[in-house]
């Protein structure tokens, strides 16, 4: 029923931390980029002043296109697709660092604005690797600073004030690296405690998911006009007859859970009464509440499948039903044993005439009667619960319809015509044998019998199929008879309830008690086909309850 592709192996919500460093290494790319083609542009703009602002033109000019040229070929390494690891990430920095100060040394020295590109360079670096490398960073280019200081006092007589300039910079690099690593450590904490937690609620919403999927309750959220924004696989298979792995969307409501959720709204506190989706669905039960309690908007649906408190009834009726018929089979057995017998050697008599003789018959016929009412009532009581195993059911079917012929051949002076039409690739499904030859006995011997009543010729047939979502298997019994009319469609079922003035009206009652016993469902159809047709839906093999 539902999708196992493990849960634990969904995705974060943000990206990984190698992810992000290559993402910030591309925009700190495109800085570099602009910064090195502003420098080439103002290098070309104010060439009249070259003599006065640079102290060696010719190796700043080259630097700078060099700059320039190296930083649109990592452009297009990261536009092509490379992906940088840390260590090139940290050879740029350095080369930077590297670079910036040697156009320090080859225009006006410290006191050039380019110094100022180096804090923003040494803060770039801490930002992408926030480690001991960063502190790296500050060193080497407090380092350079200093020895581009001490280099402009000795070679120009420009004094202490470029030491000091370059003491204060080393400093700036220091305070950058150490405060930048600082806030991007404590950036990578939150943003590895929000990618944990949004782990966290991917899991559980898997979790709840496959929980959700894999209920035998069926769920749906519809709105107050009874269109379905969401369904589980259960509620998709009790209403609709066909389940899928995914919850799904824009479903018709079947109208009598239409009805009952317009009724659910007119009077919230009535309860809604059991009824079936289509003919061949089992009873079902609908309970409604509201998704959100202030908007009110959507609305909550549980379907429930009458089989399990069924099933739960039953046991309790026959524990009772057990009890009740030991006490009847004595008490009634008894006296009726005594009629049967006076009917017996009454029967024998010479002196009895024609009127007498019906009515001796009519003793003897409905002393047989009950007699075969209490031998159902018994064998009702003393059943067994199912032993269900997971049965072929093609395999089944043919080795029952063989045994079938074989019985009911000396019951018949005429052909007995039994078709058997098995469909392809059937489900596999869990069933006591027993217990569903029984239900398929009588439901044929019924079908026989009716058939031969009303075309003289004995017909039945036997057809196997699978549900629309191929999970689970059917098999529909139908005959050539009268067929049953519409007044009498809803009764059956019932215990007792017969047309048949030789029947005992138990044999469809235990029929559909057998069925449920083994989970599956027996439903008379409804269609404009001659006769009667009655489908056993077998429960799915891996929804057991």
């Amino acid at each position: 029923m539902a999708d196992n592709r493990g849960f634990l192996s969904a995705p974060l919500a943000g990206p990984t931390r190698p992810e992000q460093q290559t993402r910030l290494f591309r925009i700190y790319n495109h800085y570099r980029l602009v910064i090195s083609l502003a420098l080439a542009v103002a290098l070309f703009i104010s060439l009249d002043n070259f003599d006065t602002r640079y102290l060696m033109l010719d190796y700043y000019q080259a630097t700078v296109i060099s700059y320039l040229a190296l930083n649109i070929f990592i452009a297009l390494l990261l536009m092509a697709g490379f992906q940088p690891q840390p260590r090139h990430i940290t050879l740029s920095v350095v080369l930077d660092v590297l670079i910036m100060h040697a156009l320090l040394l080859f225009s006006s020295g410290i006191t050039s604005g380019l110094a100022n590109l180096v804090i923003i360079t040494v803060a770039a670096g801490n930002i992408l690797t926030p480690s001991r490398m960063g502190t790296l960073y500050a060193a080497l280019a407090a380092i350079c600073s200093l020895g581009i200081a001490g280099w402009s006092a000795l070679s120009t007589d420009s004094g202490a004030d470029n030491i000091v300039r370059a003491g204060s910079l080393g400093i700036l690099y220091f305070a950058a690296a150490l405060l930048l690593q600082n806030i991007t450590r404590r950036m990578i904490r939150s943003e590895e405690l929000a990618s944990s937690r949004a782990q966290s609620i991917v899991e559980l919403e898997q979790i709840n998911r496959q929980i959700i999927q894999r209920m035998r309750t069926g769920i749906l959220v519809t709105d107050r006009f009874g269109r379905v924004r969401l369904a589980n696989a259960a509620a998709e298979e009790l209403l609709f007859g066909q389940s899928s792995a995914d919850p799904r969307q824009d479903l018709p409501l079947p109208p009598p859970l239409r009805s009952g959720l317009q009724a659910w709204l007119r009077d919230p506190a009535a309860r809604t009464e059991p009824f079936q989706a289509s003919p061949v669905s089992p009873l079902l039960q609908a309970n409604f509440t509201r998704l959100h309690q202030e908007e009110g908007d959507q609305i909550l649906v549980f379907i429930e499948d009458m089989s399990k408190v069924t099933q739960r009834a039953q046991q309790m009726k026959l524990a009772s039903l057990g009890r009740l018929t030991a006490g009847i089979a004595h008490e009634i057995r008894n006296p009726l044993g005594a009629i049967s017998h006076a009917a017996q050697l009454m029967g024998e008599s010479q002196a009895l005439d024609g009127p007498d003789r019906k009515m001796l018959d009519i003793i003897q016929r409905h002393s047989h009667r009950v007699n075969d009412i209490i031998e159902n009532v018994l064998d009702l009581s003393r059943r067994q619960p199912a032993q269900s195993e997971r049965i072929d059911i093609a395999v089944w079917l043919e080795e029952f319809a063989s045994d079938y012929r074989q019985t009911v051949r000396a019951q018949y002076d005429t052909v007995v015509d039994i078709q058997l039409d098995i469909g392809d690739d059937l489900p596999v499904a869990p069933i006591d044998q027993s217990q569903m030859e029984q239900v398929l006995v009588n439901l044929c011997d019924n079908g026989l019998r009716f058939s031969a009543a009303e075309t003289g010729t004995p017909t039945l047939y036997i057809t196997a199929g699978a549900t629309a979502d191929r999970e689970r298997a059917f098999v529909d019994i139908r005959d050539t008879g009268p067929g049953i009319e519409p007044a009498n469609r809803g009764s059956v079922f019932e215990p007792f309830f017969t047309t048949d003035k030789s029947g005992t009206g138990l044999g469809l009652y235990l029929a559909r008690e057998l069925c449920e016993a083994n989970q599956a469902h027996l439903s008379l159809l409804q269609d404009a086909r001659a006769g009667c047709c009655f489908r056993i839906t077998f429960a799915h093999h891996g929804r057991l309850i």
